[in-house]
C-alpha cells in the first residue's frame, strides 16, 4: 500500500470517528488546598432539597487550579430515572457568555471596534427612537443622544428591553412575538419598537445578547449555531452543547420541574420547554442552548485560563480580562425587586455579573469573581484569584426560588484551606 492511500484511509477513519470526550482531571481536594471533610458537607445540603421534594435532582461540580475536586449527582433527572453525571440540561441564559465569547473572537479578528454604533452593522437600527413618555395623546419619542454601541450590547446598557416588565415598551415586545421567526425577523420587529431608555444610561436585562447573536451571523456569514459549533464547541470538545439534542441522546435530557399546586414539585408539560429534539429556527444569543456540567466546566476553565483550554486558544488573555472586568457604574445598576437584590454589590462585564463589593452583596466570594445563571436553575461561578470554578445544574422553575446556589457557593468557600 503506498503512502498516499494509507494517509487517506487514516484520515477517513479519523473523520468518521465520533468526537472524543475530554477527560477532566480529578484529584483529592487537599492537592489543591481544599478540605475533603468540608467538601463532604455539600452532599447532605443538596440531598436535603431532593429529600424534601423541593428539587428533583442536581449535579454539583467544583474545580480548583484546573483540577476537579467535587462531581456529585443527586436525585432524579426524570420521574423514575436517576440523575447521571452526563445529564443534559437547558442552560437558558448561560448561553449569553458563550455569545459574548463568539463576539469577542470576531473583535480580535478586527471586524469592529467596541465603540462602533450597532447601526453600522445592523442598518435596521439606524433610526431607532427612545421612549420618553405616554399620556392621553399617545407615546412620545426622542432621538438617541448617543448611538447604541456594540459595547452597550455586551454590557446590557443598550436601551433594549426584555419584554417582561409592566411598561409600554415591554408591552410592545410581548405583542411583537420577537422569538417567532429567525434572528433577522427579530431585528426587523425590534427596529420598529422604541428603545426603553437612552443607550449607556442604565443596565437592563434585555434582548441585547440576541442582537449580538445576529451580529455574529452578519459578520461571520454563518448561522449562529454553526459558528458556535465550528469555532467554540468542536475546538473545546464540548460534545453535548447545542441548540437541540440528537435522538440518540434524548434519554439523557433532564425534565423541567416546577412547584405543584398543593405540595412538592411536578414535571412541566409545556412543549416549548420540553421539546429539545426539534430543529431550532430562532437561534437565540440570550438563551436556548443545552449542555452538561462537564461541557460548561470546560468552557469555564477556558475563561479562567484566560482564553485557552487543553491546548486550544479561543481568545487572548487581555481580551478575557476585558470581558470579565466591570464596565458599569453603581448608578446604572438595577434597583427593581427581582434583579436588584441579586445584583447588589455587582458590576457587569461582557455577559457576566462581576462581584465588586462583598459586604454590599452579602455573599461569600472574592472581588472580581464573575457568574451568571439560567432560568431553570443552572449556575456557574468563576473566582480568578482562587482559581475556583463552581457549576450547579438542576431543572426547576422559577429560578432563585430556593437559595441553593448561595448555599452551594458558601460551602465551597468554607472548604478552602490555603
Amino acid at each position: 500500500m503506498n503512502k498516499t492511500i494509507f494517509l487517506c484511509i487514516v484520515l477517513a477513519i479519523l473523520v468518521s470517528c465520533p468526537q472524543q470526550e475530554v477527560k477532566l482531571i480529578t484529584v483529592k481536594p487537599e492537592k489543591v488546598g481544599m478540605s475533603s471533610d468540608c467538601l463532604d458537607r455539600i452532599m447532605p445540603v443538596m440531598q436535603r432539597y431532593v429529600d424534601e421534594n423541593k428539587l428533583p435532582g442536581l449535579i454539583t461540580m467544583v474545580a480548583r487550579h484546573g483540577k476537579v475536586v467535587n462531581f456529585e449527582k443527586y436525585g432524579l433527572m426524570d420521574v423514575d430515572k436517576p440523575m447521571q453525571l452526563n445529564t443534559i440540561f437547558r442552560i437558558a441564559s448561560m448561553t449569553k457568555p458563550i455569545t459574548s465569547v463568539a463576539v469577542m473572537m470576531l473583535y480580535e479578528e478586527g471586524y469592529f471596534q467596541l465603540d462602533d454604533p450597532v447601526a453600522n452593522y445592523v442598518p435596521e437600527f439606524k433610526d431607532m427612537k427612545v421612549f420618553s413618555s405616554k399620556d392621553q395623546n399617545g407615546i412620545h419619542l426622542v432621538d438617541q443622544i448617543n448611538p447604541m454601541t456594540i459595547s452597550d450590547l455586551l454590557t446590557h446598557t443598550s436601551g433594549l428591553a426584555s419584554g417582561g416588565e409592566n411598561n409600554p415598551v415591554d408591552s410592545m415586545y410581548r405583542t411583537a412575538n420577537l422569538s417567532d421567526g429567525t434572528l433577522k425577523d427579530m431585528i426587523q420587529k425590534l427596529s420598529k419598537i422604541p428603545l426603553k431608555y437612552q443607550p449607556g444610561t442604565r443596565w437592563q436585562y434585555s434582548r441585547s445578547s440576541d442582537v449580538l447573536g445576529y451580529l455574529v451571523e452578519v459578520i461571520s456569514g454563518k448561522p449562529l449555531d454553526i459558528f458556535f459549533k465550528e469555532r467554540i464547541f468542536k475546538p473545546l470538545k464540548m460534545i453535548d452543547t447545542d441548540y437541540s439534542v440528537p435522538k440518540e441522546k434524548l434519554n439523557r435530557v433532564c425534565a423541567v420541574y416546577s412547584l405543584a399546586n398543593s405540595i412538592g414539585i411536578k414535571v412541566l408539560t409545556d412543549p416549548e420547554i420540553n421539546n429539545v429534539s426539534a430543529p431550532v429556527k430562532f437561534l437565540s444569543g440570550n438563551g436556548g442552548l443545552v449542555s452538561t456540567a462537564t461541557d460548561y466546566m470546560i468552557f469555564s476553565q477556558m475563561l479562567l485560563n484566560k482564553g485557552e483550554y487543553n491546548g486550544v486558544r479561543l481568545l487572548q488573555s487581555k481580551t478575557v480580562d476585558l470581558m470579565t472586568s466591570n464596565h458599569i457604574s453603581n448608578q446604572i445598576m438595577p434597583d427593581d425587586d427581582f434583579f436588584g437584590p441579586l445584583l447588589s454589590g455587582m458590576g457587569f462585564g461582557f455577559g457576566f455579573a462581576v462581584l465588586q463589593d462583598t459586604n454590599q452583596s452579602k455573599i461569600v466570594g472574592t472581588k472580581g469573581s464573575y457568574w451568571w445563571a439560567g432560568s431553570a436553575n443552572t449556575y456557574f461561578y468563576i473566582d480568578p484569584k482562587e482559581e475556583l470554578i463552581l457549576i450547579l445544574m438542576t431543572q426547576f422553575v422559577p429560578n432563585y426560588y430556593y437559595p441553593v446556589n448561595k448555599e452551594f457557593r458558601e460551602l465551597v468557600y468554607q472548604a478552602i484551606v490555603d
